[in-house]
């Protein structure tokens, strides 16, 4: 048996037995992408954490790990070293999450410095810290292209957080330069640690001003270490809280949309989308994008992500990043507004699948030449469901859907339910034993071919 070449060059039972593309048996992507690493992250941080209070409760911390005589300052490093990174890790776990460059290159430092903390103990308990942070920085570092947002902040955050530095900077040298008029003030850790009680307004009373020109630098330093400190908390969680009421009415912020990969984006919120979500809603991430507000409302509650925006605009289908969207799905009650939501998303990521909704026949068409992957026909569903009821068969809803192919500028394939009851009647007329067989000019057959771009009809019947 000869295994003949066809039209594209290929052998028809090579490519059977001897298929070139590989089917991953296990997505690796998946367990090693950004989503893993911020995980990650965050078990390191509760490890550090709970390693760093087992070795605060120790009444003497044993250093005897291999770089316990090479680091200097070992046993204050290894008694609050894990608890003190703890929280820049829990920081930086945080920004990862919202995939903030800042935030990587915050895990990136402290990492190194944690893996420290097992060889100068040595102890046998610090060996899992030891592991997941051999795991994760690799990984981290391997998705560092994931992380590339940047952290925008507002004039006024930037002002309060160099007020702060300011102050800070203002009374530690002031502090220290007025050491001799303090009682107990020697250091610049000293002048370090009477700043932030004094800013704080805790107060111990272990550091005092003697003279009447250090009692006043320590006014100063309290009015503005405190008029600094209120006023970026104001302007730090303003934000937060602006966020926690844009969630209120249902609108995803941009951190939220700046985390979405892989997802459905729907356009438009109709009957049909919210059947769909009910099916599929917990199968993949999705995000519905509609300029109702009373759906957003509705939507919300029932813990579905939603951009309350113009599904058509394609500044919103930017926002909803369309551009790492697995798909999107042009759902709404109005063809007109499908039709401009898919060109919109075709214009955004020409390479993602549309799948787009014809609530009325004639639309189909329009909906293909804008860049729809694939068309369902309502009227074309309702019709086989109806059908396959009432002679209690399956319903065959292949022909309910309209698929578009495009390559390299040619042709447009179209499959609809006309078309295969057009087939089924030209297989039945050439059954042997019909009227057909017996007399070839009775009937009429039709044969549709589609080159460059042009469909051919080419019609034969034994009446022309």
């Amino acid at each position: 048996m000869v295994d003949s070449h066809d039209e594209s060059g290929e052998r028809p039972f090579e490519k059977m037995f001897y298929p070139t593309d590989r089917v991953p048996f296990v997505e690796w992507r998946e367990f090693s992408g950004a989503k893993s690493t911020v995980a990650l992250t965050v078990a390191v941080t509760v490890l550090a954490f709970v390693t760093g209070l087992s070795n605060l409760s120790q009444t003497q911390v044993i250093v005897d790990g291999p770089l316990a005589a090479v680091i200097p300052m070992a046993e204050p490093l290894a008694r609050f070293g894990g608890v003190l990174l703890a929280f820049p890790l829990s920081i930086a776990a945080f920004g990862l999450r919202r995939r903030k460059r800042i935030a990587w290159l915050l895990a990136a430092a402290v990492l190194p410095v944690l893996l420290l903390l097992p060889f100068l103990t040595g102890r046998p308990t610090e060996i899992p810290l030891l592991m997941l942070v051999i795991v994760t920085y690799p990984l981290l570092l391997w998705n560092r292209d994931e992380f590339r947002e940047t952290l925008d902040l507002s004039s006024l955050q930037i002002a309060s957080l160099s007020a702060i530095i300011g102050v800070g900077l203002y009374g530690t040298v002031g502090a220290y330069g007025l050491r001799e008029q303090f009682l107990e003030l020697d250091t610049w850790g000293d002048a370090f640690y009477y700043v932030i009680v004094t800013i704080a307004t805790v107060g111990y009373g272990d550091i005092t001003p003697l003279t009447a020109e250090a009692k006043l630098f320590s006014l100063s330093v309290i009015i503005f270490g405190t008029g600094a400190f209120t006023i970026a908390v104001g302007a730090l969680i303003g934000p937060a809280i602006e966020s926690r009421m844009a969630a209120a009415f249902g609108t995803m912020t941009a951190s939220e949309l700046s985390l979405l990969e892989d997802h459905i984006v729907v356009l438009g919120y109709g009957d049909v989308t919210e059947s769909f979500l009910d099916r599929f809603g917990d199968e993949a991430d999705i995000v519905v994008v509609t300029p109702d507000s009373t759906d957003t409302s509705e939507l919300t509650d029932r813990g579905v992500e939603v951009l309350t925006d113009d599904p058509t605009d394609e500044k919103a289908l930017e926002d909803a990043r369309v551009g790492d969207a697995r798909a999107v799905a042009a759902a709404g009650d109005d063809d007109a507004e499908n039709v401009l939501a898919v060109l919109a998303a075709r214009n955004v990521n020409p390479e993602v699948r549309i799948v787009a909704l014809a609530n009325a026949e004639t639309h189909v068409q329009k909906l293909r030449a804008v860049g729809a992957d694939e068309i369902v026909d309502l009227r074309a569903v309702g019709g086989q469901l109806l059908g396959a009821s009432v002679f209690e068969r399956e319903p065959d809803l292949s022909g309910s859907t309209a698929t578009t192919e495009t390559a390299a500028g040619d042709a447009t394939d179209a499959t609809a339910t006309d078309d295969a009851t057009a087939t089924d009647d030209a297989t039945d007329s050439n059954t042997p034993g019909t009227e057909a067989d017996s007399d070839p000019n009775d009937g009429e057959t039709e044969t549709t071919e589609e080159r460059d771009g042009t469909e051919t009809t080419v019609g034969s019947g034994g009446d022309e």
